[in-house]
């Protein structure tokens, strides 16, 4: 499909017209391709697929229907629309009988033929998007749980898409519990080694002397307890994926070691005097700013430009509220089936408050809140009494629930509120209060005993 937001192949032989429909659509945000007969047209589709087509019935030579048919034999799924000068019933119904997504009358009035298009756009969006969807599926490729409609996320996944099959290395950068490591996993999958192993390794988990050796692994009697011989991260993941996670907490000295295993693809195990080659790609992530530590003296520059080929930020969820419908639908049906749990709805006060809520930890903390609210939820639906109460500000959650009471003490001493009520209303005549009570004169008598009222 073409990469412009909207295109539309126009195919009419008269001049006139297709000028007429150019200005209606370029004004709507359309990009217009013309083609003055179906030849034609096969000739664009060739070189370019538009998201729609919009053809005249009847053209010398080709007409619509045999164009139609063409069409879908180059491009199965493209939504066409036929243009009629004659708007019989019978050209509509086999235009539709053979494929036609929906028919005009010519010449169309503007705003049907706006409406109809933009139809058209959206149900070639959703055949495209299932189509990647199926692909990936198939091929185990991807970004998966990467949720969201914003531009921002949209943006992160296309250039996820882009660095995916290459081999530079890529510094993934984002606050705490954003997604970073989906994003790295993405990369792995849509590389040519998703085939091979993805390692990951927290760079801030582990002391310095620590993580060298599990980067570069070690040999037998290089220091007391080492038994023997064991591979490095490094090793492990040859041929595939590194995933150095929190690289900016890596010790000034360890970042020397590894630039020069990424320049020249060796690595030296602790305590071993040989050279080993790995073949390797870096993907690196940090929730700080690197520039900022280079100029502290704390990360290295030349280290920084190596992982850096190719940046991706990833937003922090309070810059990106439009998703959390989306969000917490994709959460609790992964949370439900983790807790054994039927999926819940989420009332609008519930989600009112997650929107008004800073978020400093992101998607993970969201993940952990909507899951304390599942395991809490007696009914179908999560209300915002379920929430904790940093994520209530003021006036959206409700306040903390009364203590419970004996429901059968509550009804009765309510009963005998209405009983007096009554009595003081009609003056203490007992038929009268009967009467408005809805009761019979027997049953308020036993009452009035029930309650100690006899006196009254």
């Amino acid at each position: 499909m073409s990469k412009h937001k909207k295109t539309v192949l126009v195919v009419d032989d008269e001049p006139g017209h297709r000028q007429m429909v150019r200005a209606v659509l370029e004004d709507a945000g359309w990009r217009v391709l013309e083609a003055e007969s179906g030849e034609t047209a096969l000739d664009v589709l060739s070189r370019e697929t538009p998201h729609t087509a919009l053809v005249d019935m009847r053209m010398p030579g080709m007409d619509g229907l045999t164009l139609l048919r063409e069409i879908h034999a180059r491009v199965p799924g493209l939504p066409v629309v036929l243009l009629t000068a004659f708007g019989s019933v019978g050209s509509a119904v086999e235009a539709m009988k053979k494929g036609a997504y929906d028919y005009l009358t010519k010449p169309a009035d503007n705003e049907e033929l706006k409406a109809v298009l933009q139809k058209c756009w959206e149900y070639s969006r959703l055949i495209s998007e299932n189509a990647r969807l199926r692909k990936e599926a198939e091929a185990g490729t991807g970004v998966r749980e990467l949720i969201g409609a914003t531009p921002s996320m949209y943006k992160v996944r296309e250039l996820i898409e882009q660095a995916g099959p290459s081999e530079a290395s890529v510094l993934v950068l984002g606050e705490s519990g954003t997604g970073k490591e989906l994003v790295a996993e993405g990369l792995h999958r849509a590389s040519m080694r998703n085939g091979r192993t993805l390692v990951k390794v927290n760079c801030a988990a582990l002391p310095a002397d620590l993580l060298e050796s599990e980067l570069f692994g070690y040999v037998k009697g290089a220091f007391t307890g080492a038994v023997k011989d064991k591979p490095g991260r490094f090793q492990l993941a040859n041929h595939g994926t590194l995933f150095l996670d929190e690289i900016g907490e890596m010790p000034a000295a360890l970042q020397a070691k590894l630039l020069r295993a990424l320049q020249e693809k060796t690595i030296e195990p602790l305590g071993g005097v040989e050279v080993v080659n790995v073949d390797v790609r870096i993907i690196a992530a940090t929730n700080r700013d690197l520039h900022e530590e280079i100029r502290a003296g704390r990360f290295r520059e030349d280290l920084y430009y190596r992982l850096a080929v190719l940046e991706i930020t990833i937003p922090p969820l309070r810059e990106r509220l439009a998703d959390l419908p989306l969000l917490v639908s994709h959460l609790l049906r992964k949370l439900g089936k983790k807790n054994n749990k039927p999926v819940r709805t989420v009332s609008p006060a519930f989600l009112d408050a997650l929107s008004g809520y800073n978020w400093p930890g992101n998607v993970r903390e969201l993940e952990n809140i909507l899951e304390r609210a599942l395991i809490l939820s007696r009914s179908d639906e999560l209300s915002p009494d379920l929430l904790p109460p940093q994520v209530c500000t003021a006036g959206e959650c409700p306040p903390e629930p009364p203590a419970p009471v004996d429901a059968s003490h509550a009804l009765e001493d309510a009963e005998r509120d209405a009983i007096i009520r009554a009595l003081e209303q009609h003056g203490g005549h007992r038929e009268r209060t009967a009467d408005a009570l809805g009761i019979s004169r027997r049953t308020l008598q036993y009452k009035l005993k029930k309650y100690g009222l006899t006196r009254r």
